[in-house]
């Protein structure tokens, strides 16, 4: 079991310099970075302790934003999008500039409303190699891309009716552009119906996969 180093301790919680707000070990924050220009850093707190002179350490694991990854921003990777990477540290406390809360993916997709604290991380991300776990996701729409929170998308009621007699299938929802239709269009349509089930074509609809890690992408 690890220890403490002589002249430590650890700590259950820390006041953020100039605010009320505590943070303790499993909380998410926002990190100060060494360049100003640049958006706050987000980790989360693993251990936090003082030495002899009280001065306060966090050990954090970072999480990563789509651009700073090696295969860097994508298409569906959502404006609040995060990566738990396997990248472990020790800050001074004096860099936490506020709390954060990174949800899961269903529970961000749930929010009626997103506040600048929230962000959310569908993926586990290995900083050395750039492979994330898991590493293919389920597709959407005629493009086949995977899901993005932050675009709109209209649901197809046959495949809905279709899914509900059979395996899962992911192709009910719909970008409105790849539809033909206008955001304005889309908002409005009660019974929408994409060009599969509008003609009819009772082909057997298959359950695709997006390959994630760039090692992946490379072998289609």
């Amino acid at each position: 079991m690890a220890k403490t180093k002589p002249g430590k301790k650890d700590l259950d919680s820390y006041t953020i310099k100039g605010t009320s707000k505590v943070v303790k070990p499993g909380d998410c924050v926002l990190m100060r970075p060494s360049d100003t220009d640049k958006l706050p850093y987000v980790a989360r707190i693993e251990k936090i302790e003082a030495d002899h002179r009280n001065n306060v350490k966090v050990r954090v694991r970072w999480y990563y934003r789509p651009e700073e990854s090696i295969g860097g921003r994508r298409q569906f990777h959502g404006a609040k999008e995060l990566f738990l990477s396997d990248h472990y540290d020790v800050q001074s406390a004096h860099t936490i500039e506020g709390k954060c809360i990174v949800h899961s993916f269903k529970n961000y997709t749930k929010l009626e409303n997103v506040g600048a604290e929230d962000y959310f991380c569908r993926f586990e991300y290995k900083a050395a190699t750039g492979g994330f776990t898991p590493d293919r996701v389920a597709v959407y729409c005629k493009c086949e891309m995977p899901y993005n929170p932050d675009d709109l998308m209209v649901q197809c009621e046959g495949c809905k009716d279709w899914d509900q007699q059979s395996i899962s299938n992911r192709h009910e929802t719909f970008h409105p552009s790849c539809m033909g239709m206008t955001i304005e269009e889309a908002k409005k349509s009660d019974n929408f119906l994409c060009s599969d089930c509008s003609s009819d074509d009772d082909a057997k609809r298959s359950l695709n996969v997006f390959p994630v890690s760039p090692s992946l992408e490379a072998k289609f």
